[in-house]
């Protein structure tokens, strides 16, 4: 059935950036038209949205990198993972009789140390052609001159309001005068502008070292917090192999562990026998299936998946022909797969961006960029700006967890970006935010490209579901599911036992998915930006 969207697939030939919020895309192709790389074009957008996407990332979160060579046709992997502090300890936490680390708060804001910034560096060092002011210098203008609040933002800061302003630092800016700022109203950040100067006149050692770094450990160690200066000098952002894996014909690199982009590869390797390119896009035998694909996925990794600098994870294994026919035959035609038959845990609760950048020699840059919750921790490094995130909350207090708290460690990660390839020809950047959501929606855009033929702005367009629980009221194995599904197929999945949240026709929580594909024989990029934030794919 043809998608009908309400904006048409944004075509360009020379650069193309998308992600969540139009400015950042903006900023992004600023940099190419200045003569800036597609890392060049993803550090402006990434710094950008750090300013005006507060509630979803922050100069204060984590990062991870898919970054295409097209000179070398190699892949690389970039580690912008936050390291848990050298005084991290388990035993603080169950000492004072909690069984998992807060969500909110000093405790998850200086557990881990930042570390996008620490990734920003390196791949500007590797790949960047403009200084790095220059790729700055957007966020810095918007931090210091002040941005135009959406209404999306505006909600965000009405529903956090009421827990988050106990937190002086981040009421200071997000609540001006004591009230939360009006869609289309101007916001300003004067310290994190100066924060960002510093990054852009020192580079990593901005952040990490001299005045931020001390401002950062002064507020933890006045606060009661973890981190300090050594931790924070100490934050690396190491390069690495993808993950590479096949869906009918198309090769598929997503971000290896400590983050979960191994599930979306086990996923299709799941589903590929079942041959959903044969059924109709709204047959829901397709969502079915992928649910019961999500769930074994998803359980693997909650049993397997740590930082593999200190664990032994089994990828080999896991993506293997034949345990993925061990674990296809959990998977029930006709009948949901209960919960508790293949546990799995986590959270549909989180938030982060998305940014596709290519440039006009083929060098592409897929970037995921997070605090994890809305506005991370809730906490703003005293006089820095920065709002710290939370990631280190998705550590396990379990001694015996492969993702247990330890000093140096990272912590799994929902965070996952993907790259494409037809043959030797890089074929699409598709990303989203989301939490647990996100392997979801990439399984989901790519089989609606691969399987159906959507172009990329129908394929983030599209009805979509989410298969967990967005807080602790909600059952595990809920399915939440965009009316646009229609009501004949959603009443099927319910009677096949699926426990079904309707949701209206577009839902913001269902996450913003960005992409841009490559025509194969023109070269044309074609880029796509979900509706349902305040993005855009902007090409010249």
């Amino acid at each position: 059935m043809e998608i009908n969207t309400g904006r048409p697939v944004t075509l360009a030939a020379r650069g193309m950036v998308a992600c969540p919020h139009s400015l950042a895309s903006s900023a992004g192709v600023d940099a190419l038209r200045a003569g800036g790389s597609a890392v060049d074009a993803a550090l402006a957008a990434a710094a950008a949205l750090a300013v005006i996407y507060p509630h979803m990332t922050s100069a204060g979160g984590d990062a991870f990198w898919l970054i295409y060579d097209a000179k070398a046709r190699q892949v690389r992997y970039l580690d912008g993972g936050g390291r848990a502090a050298e005084n991290a300890d388990i035993a603080w936490f169950t000492g004072k009789g909690m069984s998992e680390i807060p969500f909110r708060g000093i405790a998850p804001a200086t557990l881990s140390t930042p570390g996008a910034v620490a990734s920003w560096a390196a791949a500007h060092e590797a790949y960047g052609r403009l200084p790095f002011a220059r790729d700055l210098e957007a966020a810095i203008g918007y931090a210091r001159d002040g941005f135009p609040v959406t209404a999306r933002l505006a909600n965000w800061i009405n529903t956090v309001a009421p827990e988050l302003k106990q937190y002086k630092e981040w009421a200071e800016i997000f609540l001006p005068g004591g009230n939360a700022p009006a869609a289309g109203s101007k916001l300003v950040n004067p310290n994190l502008a100066r924060t960002l100067q510093a990054v852009a006149a020192g580079g990593r050692a901005g952040f990490y070292e001299g005045d931020v770094a001390r401002e950062m450990a002064r507020f933890a160690r006045e606060q009661g917090g973890f981190f300090n200066e050594a931790d924070l000098a100490a934050q690396p952002a190491p390069w690495g192999t993808p993950l590479k894996g096949s869906y009918r014909g198309m090769t598929i690199y997503e971000t290896p562990a400590p983050t979960q982009g191994f599930t979306v590869l086990q996923m299709l390797g799941l589903l590929e026998p079942f041959e959903l390119h044969k059924k109709d896009f709204y047959d829901p035998q397709r969502a079915h299936l992928m649910v019961q694909a999500k769930q074994i996925a998803y359980h693997d990794r909650d049993r397997w998946i740590g930082d593999p600098a200190f664990t032994e994870v089994p990828m080999e294994m896991l993506l293997s022909a034949k345990y993925l026919d061990e674990r296809r035959a959990l998977m029930d035609p006709a009948r949901a797969l209960p919960w508790d038959r293949v546990p799995s845990y986590g959270s549909l609760k989180g938030d982060t961006v998305y940014i596709a950048a290519i440039d006009a020699e083929g060098n592409a840059a897929s970037l995921i960029h997070s605090l994890y919750g809305v506005f991370g921790s809730g906490i703003v490094a005293g006089n820095t700006g920065v709002v710290l995130q939370n990631r280190s909350a998705y550590f396990s207090l379990d001694a015996r967890h492969p993702n247990r708290l330890a000093p140096g460690k990272v912590p799994l990660h929902t965070l996952i970006a993907s790259l494409g390839f037809r043959g030797d020809k890089l074929a699409s950047l598709v990303g989203c935010m989301g939490a647990d959501g996100q392997p979801q929606i990439h399984l989901q855009a790519y089989t609606a490209m691969i399987d159906h033929g959507y172009d990329i702005q129908q394929a983030v367009e599209a009805p979509r579901w989410l298969s967990g629980r967005f807080g602790l009221g909600e059952s595990r194995d809920t399915l939440h599911i965009e009316s646009r599904f229609g009501a004949h197929a959603i009443s099927d999945l319910e009677k096949r036992g699926h426990l079904i949240d309707r949701w209206g026709a577009f839902n913001e929580l269902a996450g913003h998915a960005h992409g841009i594909t490559i025509d194969p024989v023109s070269g044309v990029y074609a880029g796509g930006s979900d509706p349902r934030s305040d993005g855009a794919a902007i090409g010249y």
